[in-house]
């Protein structure tokens, strides 16, 4: 298998509320590497680069939290895999 790289804006009750730590442990957990910030408009921007299976879980994992209420994924696949090293909040 191969691993893909993803760009995510996630809107809704994104932030303040722990989405990045939540996104930093379960990528760390899941082997994931990349980034994710808070942006001005009030949505969060995430790249995330692993296996599949592994970056699904990851999203399923942030939409289960109890006080994140994601109303809206874009998401687009990105053409470069990088060589990064962990996931980090920026």
């Amino acid at each position: 298998m191969d691993k893909h790289r993803f760009h995510y804006i996630f809107s809704g009750d994104v932030q303040e509320v722990g989405f990045r730590s939540t996104a930093c442990r379960l990528a760390r957990e899941l082997f994931i590497t990349g980034w994710v910030r808070n942006c001005y408009d009030g949505t969060v921007e995430m790249e995330a680069q692993g296996f599949t299976r592994d970056i699904d879980a990851m999203i399923t994992g942030l939409r289960e939290q109890l006080f994140i209420m994601v109303e809206n994924i874009e998401c687009e696949e990105v053409s470069t895999v990088q060589g990064e090293d962990g996931f980090h909040i920026r």
